[in-house]
């Protein structure tokens, strides 16, 4: 014979103490979707990576080490590298992203510098190379293919494929207005550095790294006006892309599963 269950369950007496207040907090996003592998991701990132500095390799073999590292777009691409072989390992090993201060850094460089060399750059007179006008001589056979390959890479394919990557493979790095404002200060630096820089680097009439800087030919208002629209153009592109970032969907959650599912009922 059992025992008749109460009614009625007294209360649990107040265990004597001192109380401490629950504050409320947000669960880390692993713990709703936890982080997996990406490694189809990091191939490409890796990829994109090695041609960035298969490209630079080559530009600094065609000219002067020092010519070449001192123009905007190597030193962009050089940064992109160092991205994309970052981001590789983290989505190989399924760890969080890098800061969308970075990776919008260097995103922006490069497609600031795709942009200057095709609206300002490439018809210009001298013509614009990345080796300068010392390297008069043109490599043949494998050498020249690689040499006609690197600048298209530089300033089309690459910008191109670092884009693809950032829409289709990358999560919102939830960039915030202020790092509109942060991304200029290094191409201010380097448009206000340039000129000094080809001076100390260069000989002969072509001494500027790029021609629209060139003072004695165009006067010291132009070169000014065109750096002050640079920059401008150049913080509205940031603002774009900080607008776009943060109201695209996110490409890694689409179509991902949850752990929760509604089913019909059985039977």
């Amino acid at each position: 014979m059992t025992a008749p269950i109460p009614r009625d369950i007294p209360d649990l007496p107040v265990i004597p103490g001192r109380r401490t207040t629950l504050t409320p907090s947000s669960a880390p996003a692993g713990a709703v979707a936890p982080p997996v592998r990406r490694p189809l991701t990091a191939v490409y990132r890796l990829l994109l990576a090695l041609a960035a500095l298969a490209a630079v390799t080559v530009e600094l073999l065609l000219g002067s080490p020092a010519r070449v590292l001192s123009h905007f777009t190597v030193q962009s691409t050089l940064l992109l590298a160092a991205v994309m072989l970052a981001s590789a390992g983290r989505a190989w090993t399924a760890r969080r992203p890098l800061p969308g201060a970075l990776t919008g850094a260097a995103l922006l460089y490069v497609i600031a510098a795709a942009l200057l060399h095709h609206v300002l750059l490439a018809d210009a007179a001298p013509a614009y190379t990345l080796t300068g006008p010392a390297a008069t001589a043109d490599p043949t056979g494998p050498a020249g293919t690689l040499a006609a390959l690197a600048p298209p890479a530089l300033h089309t394919v690459l910008p191109i494929a670092a884009v693809l990557d950032w829409l289709l493979l990358s999560p919102p790095a939830r960039t915030r207005l202020v790092h509109a404002a942060a991304w200029l200060l290094y191409p201010a630096a380097h448009l206000a550095l340039a000129p000094a820089l080809g001076g100390l680097l260069l000989t002969g009439p072509a001494r500027h790294l790029y021609p629209f800087q060139d003072a004695g030919r165009h006067g010291h208002p132009y070169v000014l006006g065109v750096s002050l629209l640079l920059l401008l153009a150049l913080y509205c592109l940031a603002l774009a892309l900080i607008t776009l970032d943060r109201t695209r969907p996110d490409p890694v959650r689409l179509g991902a599963k949850t752990g929760f599912r509604l089913r019909p009922p059985v039977g």
